[in-house]
C-alpha cells in the first residue's frame, strides 16, 4: 500500500516530514500530495482533512506535524 502524505510548501511541518521521508528512504512507500492543487486540497477535505502535514494510510488520516513525524518515525 502507498501511503499519502499531504503538505503544503509553506509548511513547517510539512518540510518536516517531506525531509523525514528522504532520510529514511521512504519515498517509495509514500507519495507527495502536494495541497496547492485543488484536486489534492479536495482530497484531503474528502478524508476529513484540515491541516497539513497529513498521513492517510488508507483507512485513516493522521494530522498535526508531531502525530505524522511519529508515525513516519515507526515505518
Amino acid at each position: 500500500m502507498i501511503l499519502e502524505l499531504f503538505h503544503a510548501t509553506n509548511d513547517e511541518g510539512s518540510a518536516e516530514a517531506r525531509k523525514l521521508v528522504v532520510d529514511r528512504a521512504l519515498a517509495g512507500r509514500i507519495r507527495f500530495r502536494n495541497v496547492f492543487y485543488p484536486e489534492v486540497r479536495a482530497d484531503l477535505d474528502a478524508r476529513g482533512g484540515k491541516t497539513t502535514p497529513a498521513i492517510w494510510d488508507g483507512e485513516r488520516l493522521i494530522e498535526g506535524r508531531e502525530a505524522v513525524l511519529a508515525f513516519l518515525t515507526t515505518l
